[in-house]
């Protein structure tokens, strides 16, 4: 019994001094980390628009010219001191593309974390803070949607724990919500744009996709949970506030009784996510069916598929959200990442559904190697709302970095 007491307690010591060691590793490359991050400028801007907060407690931007939306997707930043390499080349890509668009708002989609174990961390703050701190550095406005690698399970934050981080008014240029409360997800939240007539041009609806089912709290069996009614119902909410807000706006300045035009009647959204939607799947299907060329349904607008297998990892639950943007004809594209290797767009019933270019230098193996899926979407709205969407990739002159760039094979 002795010997076995001794065995026990030199395999509960050799892993509590593990433990420790990893404590130590992180804690150093943390302050490396953060230094790497000081080397980085701030984004020098001419104009530099200022959010402001509405009468609903949403911010907004006031502006007649372009604003520009830089969409980022799956940094996949670990925190982990086995990984430090790749986390500093994902941050070093993200302020190459940041300081040369001058965005008005980078939205990014989830999974900036990836605490997984053999990276040496589940400590998934590390990789939150390493986010927020470069972002802050540039001095641009942001905010982020939950990915499914966000909080892990057995990750040491949970999902609202990740929310109140980028919620810490320390954060000054982070426009992130938590969203309602009585509302499922931790970033269902909204941005507008409105022009110098006080009229909201565009809303910007970032939603939670969530992460896993109940029965997979783990995510070893990817089964992907979706977006819950109350959150549709809370996103038609949002609609139809916006829209009311015009259509009162035009009354007063034009009277009772005046006919509203569309164009301020409805007002026209997009809307930020991390997992697609179903419909990505099936669109994506159908036109791959039809050989690989438009249907009534379908248009192919660029772009690749470099996943194998279903192509499309999405929620199998059945969920209302394409329908119900349908039937308000507000939101004009979808903007998602999660398959890293996919950048591809498409046009479904009118409804433009874009992946964003993924960061990923750590999550799929040799992904580093690879470069023809890393970049960023660069979204502008015109002073009427009209959308243009160009898709860049990173390894560009006109994205020259502070830190050496890698050379990576472009072929898909």
């Amino acid at each position: 019994m002795k010997k076995i007491l001794i065995i026990l307690g030199s395999i509960i010591l050799a892993i509590a001094l593990i433990f420790l060691g990893l404590f130590i590793a992180n804690e150093i490359n943390k302050a490396a980390i953060l230094e790497y991050i000081e080397g980085f400028d701030s984004v020098e801007y001419s104009d530099q628009l200022e959010p402001m907060l509405d009468e609903f407690g949403n911010y907004y931007f006031t502006t007649d010219r372009e604003f520009k939306v830089l969409h980022l997707t799956d940094v996949h930043l670990t925190g982990g001191v086995f990984f430090s390499g790749g986390d500093k080349k994902a941050l070093n890509a993200v302020a190459a593309m940041v300081k040369a668009e001058k965005p008005d708002l980078v939205v990014t989609t989830g999974d900036i974390s990836f605490a997984v174990p053999w990276t040496g961390t589940l400590n998934n703050a590390y990789a939150h803070g390493y986010f927020a701190a470069l972002m802050e550095k540039l001095g641009v406005y942001w905010t982020v949607t939950f990915g499914n690698h966000d909080s892990e399970g057995y990750n040491y934050h949970g999902r609202s724990a990740v929310a109140k981080m980028y919620e810490d008014e320390s954060l000054e240029h982070c426009l992130f919500s938590s969203g309602p409360d009585d509302v499922f997800g931790e970033c269902n939240h909204v941005i507008t744009v409105r022009n110098s007539d006080g009229y909201v041009t565009k809303s910007l609806v970032m939603i939670d996709t969530n992460a896993y089912m109940e029965g997979d709290p783990l995510g070893i069996l990817w089964d992907y949970d979706n977006i819950h009614e109350d959150q549709i119902e809370w996103y038609r909410s949002v609609i139809e506030q916006y829209n009311e807000y015009n259509v009162r706006l035009y009354v007063e300045d034009n009277g009772e009784g005046s006919t509203v035009p569309d164009g301020i009647k409805t007002v026209k959204s997009l809307m930020f996510m991390h997992i697609p939607l179903f419909e990505v799947r099936e669109a994506y299907q159908e036109y791959v069916n039809n050989g690989r060329a438009d249907t009534d349904d379908v248009k192919y607008l660029g772009g690749n598929d470099g996943e194998t297998d279903e192509v499309v990892y999405c929620s199998e639950q059945p969920e209302e959200m394409f329908e119900t943007i349908l039937e308000l004809g507000s939101t004009e594209a979808l903007f998602y990442g999660h398959d890293h290797l996919n950048n591809f767009r498409l046009e479904y019933k009118g409804v433009v559904l874009s992946y964003g270019y993924s960061i990923d230098y750590s999550a799929y193996f040799g992904i580093d190697g690879k470069g023809y899926q890393r970049g960023c979407a660069v979204i502008g709205i015109d002073g009427d709302g009209t959308v243009n969407i160009v898709h860049e990739n990173y390894y560009q002159d006109k994205y020259p970095s502070v830190y050496e760039k890698e050379s990576v094979d472009m072929s898909k």
